[in-house]
């Protein structure tokens, strides 16, 4: 899918064979410069080990968990950098045919999905940096929420007022509504606006897929929308998204060529407070210690990240059972180098699992990615028994 397909001339029909094509060869060879003469290879962002390593360990969950498709991104978090990008099914560059069928489609850049919990994160994120909402908030969550007829409820409530940490830990769709509306539904569309979700991402690789916004961003909609549902996105989308709150708050542009930290940070656009940058990469590690990503823990890598099990649209109702589960993380929390976002679509149930959750199946797949990577990647282990993850002095914090 990175690499595209060309036709009978050479030509380049997707991926980033178009993209060069139509960036500069195209007008040079139509103007006859090129046909002769030995052309510079174009170098990649993406790490060809990596690239391995993901692919491999989404076709091992994808048949284990008889999933329908699975997506796999890594983003070097400072640079915006794709370090290895992987939808399957893919198809066998050699047979042109393959490319063309339905199932065999980019899904990282061209599938619009509802992402679900994951989107908490960035509702967290928007509240905290409003000003509005405080990390020692509490939040009301006895009751399930009442409106337009339909109700809204916790998978796993804890029927009490939850502080903010506890409302991202324990994934609590109620705590996330009201940490929403204590900010408001107009900070809430400028945020999502500022972190790329509302508009058609720009980078190389071209088919990229606009989001699907609510027709309507009323109440009803805000209130789904703070808990990933009613809004749709590119799963690359949501990767540079989850890059933005844990890097210090820069938001960049993806990108499948090199970019060094110079350029990378001419471009970058401080969207988030450092300080609530700082608060998120706490959460995400909380998580994992001791929350819905226990899962994912790979010793020595600070490992830190949300889950999201979204209820999918069958036949225009959101159908019980049918799930589309992922797992954004970083690591290492301490100070993200990499971000990592695991999709799995409508995995299947295995033999002692009493759910089939995303911390069943895209927290682990995650973990085995991690496990594999992070060595390849030149990230070094701390396996410092008091290793002092990220200093947390949040509950004084005005």
């Amino acid at each position: 899918h990175i690499l595209g397909t060309v036709n009978v001339d050479n030509q380049g029909l997707s991926g980033m064979e178009k993209y060069v094509d139509q960036a500069w060869l195209k007008d040079l060879q139509d103007l006859g410069f090129t046909q002769d003469r030995t052309m510079e290879p174009v170098k990649l962002s993406v790490d060809l080990r990596v690239q391995h390593a993901v692919r491999d360990e989404l076709r091992r969950s994808m048949e284990y968990y008889k999933a329908k498709a699975a997506m796999g991104v890594v983003l070097k978090a400072d640079t915006g950098e794709v370090i290895a990008m992987t939808s399957l099914p893919d198809f066998d560059p050699n047979n042109r045919q393959q490319a063309l069928e339905k199932a065999r489609m980019n899904r990282v850049t061209g599938g619009v999905f509802e992402m679900g919990s994951i989107f908490k994160g960035i509702t967290i994120a928007m509240a905290l940096d409003s000003g509005k909402v405080k990390l020692e908030d509490g939040f009301d969550a006895t009751k399930p929420i009442r409106v337009a007829g339909q109700k809204i409820d916790d998978f796993h409530g804890k029927r009490r007022v939850l502080s903010v940490p506890e409302v991202f830990i324990y994934s609590s769709n109620i705590g996330t509504i009201k940490v929403m509306q204590k900010a408001g539904i107009e900070e809430q569309k400028a945020f999502l606006k500022k972190v790329g979700l509302t508009q058609k991402m720009t980078t190389e690789i071209p088919g990229v897929a606009r989001p699907l916004l609510p027709p309507k961003w009323n109440d009803l909609a805000a209130m789904t929308i703070s808990f990933g549902h009613g809004l749709g996105v590119t799963p690359l989308q949501m990767a540079v998204a989850g890059a933005t709150l844990v890097n210090g708050g820069k938001y960049l542009e993806p990108t499948f060529l090199p970019r060094s930290e110079e350029d990378a940070d001419k471009l970058a656009q401080q969207v988030l407070k450092p300080e609530t940058s700082e608060i998120l990469r706490y959460l995400n590690r909380e998580n994992v210690l001791r929350g819905s990503g226990r899962r994912a823990a790979v010793p020595g890598y600070d490992v830190g990240g949300k889950t999201g099990t979204a209820q999918k649209v069958v036949n225009g109702r959101y159908a019980e059972g049918v799930y589309l589960n992922s797992f954004m993380s970083a690591f290492p929390m301490s100070n993200p180098e990499y971000l990592v976002l695991i999709v799995l679509d409508e995995p299947q149930k295995v033999e002692g699992q009493r759910y089939s959750t995303a911390g069943w199946n895209a927290v682990p797949t995650t973990a085995s990615v991690i496990r594999r990577i992070a060595p390849m990647l030149g990230v070094v282990p701390d396996f410092a028994d008091d290793a002092e993850t990220i200093p947390v002095s949040y509950q004084n914090r005005n």
